[in-house]
């Protein structure tokens, strides 16, 4: 129809300014979309199994689920702590090395837990029903870092060896401004 019309004014030997055309932005608008959308599309291809990895339909009963406790010996400056990790799910885990962390409010300070003794026992086949325990001698960490007394918290997170992180327990071993 602009074209007709642009013709017609030709012809009639007047001149008339004609604005931008519609169809420029609205290839503008595509060429900026359209990498958005191919972007969600292969997210959304690249996130969804294949019918063998996806397992079976009632994956709601099977399910994986680990109580974790973290207890100290005293109310302050404690010398051992015990992590106590009950499989609580229907479904046996493969758990890797706990990470010990030591937090003040500038800085941290990880740890992996290997075992005790000297004796490595992870990572740890926990069935389900079972109960594991792990005693913490802290002075073993405050002889290798005395700096490591100023810390008022640790937390200690637990995560299966395919990569679930569950959720993380802290303690706080002094009192501090806030707590």
């Amino acid at each position: 129809m602009f074209f007709l019309s642009d013709i017609l004014t030709e012809s009639s030997g007047t001149t008339t300014v004609v604005g931008p055309d519609g169809y420029r932005l609205l290839e503008v608008l595509v060429a900026l979309l359209l990498p958005i959308v191919i972007y969600l599309f292969v997210k959304g291809v690249q996130r969804r199994k294949k019918p063998s990895e996806a397992g079976p339909k009632s994956s709601f009963l099977k399910r994986k689920r680990l109580e974790i406790l973290l207890e100290k010996d005293r109310l302050y400056y404690p010398d051992w702590l015990k992590l106590t990790v009950r499989n609580a799910g229907s479904v046996d885990v493969d758990l890797e090395e706990p990470l010990l962390i030591f937090s003040s409010f500038w800085m941290k300070r990880k740890f992996r837990l290997k075992g005790t003794n000297n004796y490595h026992f992870y990572p740890l086949y926990l069935e389900a029903g079972k109960v594991h325990d792990l005693d913490i001698d802290l002075n073993r960490f405050y002889r290798h870092d005395r700096r490591l007394k100023r810390f008022p918290k640790v937390t200690v997170v637990i995560s299966e060896v395919k990569g679930k992180t569950f959720p993380a327990r802290s303690v706080m071993l002094r009192k501090t401004l806030f707590r």
